[in-house]
């Protein structure tokens, strides 16, 4: 692999890593990670404005990246690559997490015109409350279609309000399995509501 002559020390530095972690020394690895970690943190937190997932986030831009480590090219500096797939994971999440965000704090009116949806509200009038019910039964039919280990996730988080610490606590799992669960749960209710779109359903 020929390395660009433009290349900085660091940059050079970095390929050198990059050749050694692709032998299979872990602690090239290590000191990749080690050199960008609190840098690709950070730059996610900037993007998607929390720091669970930007720390979930993290973690997968560097396991894509050392997964897919023989694809690297020194046509362009290691960090270029790795912040390249750190920003589209970051874009391709906030998009998934719109979807859904979207779709169930927001019921699509005939008119394809969005309106505001709360499940819960302080004093409805009685018309109110009436619309706002039905609108959660819609809600909770979506969540319902999910396999029963993620629709339990998806209501303590989202309809009970616990933090992923109580849902960990709660239902005696790793907190770290919480939320890899949560974000497929998030992928699996993007899906049901693109498959709604396309076929016209409504909520």
């Amino acid at each position: 692999m020929e390395i660009n002559p433009n290349f900085s020390e660091n940059a050079k530095n970095d390929y050198n890593l990059v050749l050694s972690a692709k032998e299979g020394n872990q602690k090239a690895y290590a000191e990749l990670m080690h050199r960008y970690k609190d840098a690709i943190y950070f730059m996610v937190l900037k993007m998607v404005n929390n720091k669970d997932d930007a720390m979930d986030l993290t973690v997968s831009t560097f396991a894509k990246a050392f997964e897919n480590i023989d694809k690297y090219k020194a046509d362009f500096a290691f960090s270029t690559w790795l912040f390249r797939i750190a920003t589209n994971g970051s874009i391709d999440f906030i998009r998934k997490k719109r979807i859904v965000t979207t779709s169930i704090d927001n019921a699509l009116a005939e008119d394809g015109e969005d309106y505001v949806f709360y499940i819960k509200s302080d004093d409805p009038n009685p018309e109110e409350s009436s619309i706002k019910k039905q609108q959660a039964e819609q809600v909770k039919d979506i969540v319902n279609r999910l396999p029963d280990r993620y629709k339990t996730l998806v209501i303590l988080r989202y309809f009970d309000e616990l933090s992923y610490e109580e849902i960990a606590e709660q239902l005696m799992l790793p907190l770290g399995t919480v939320k890899a669960q949560l974000f497929r749960a998030r992928d699996l209710l993007s899906n049901i509501l693109n498959k709604q779109k396309k076929t016209g359903n409504e909520f």
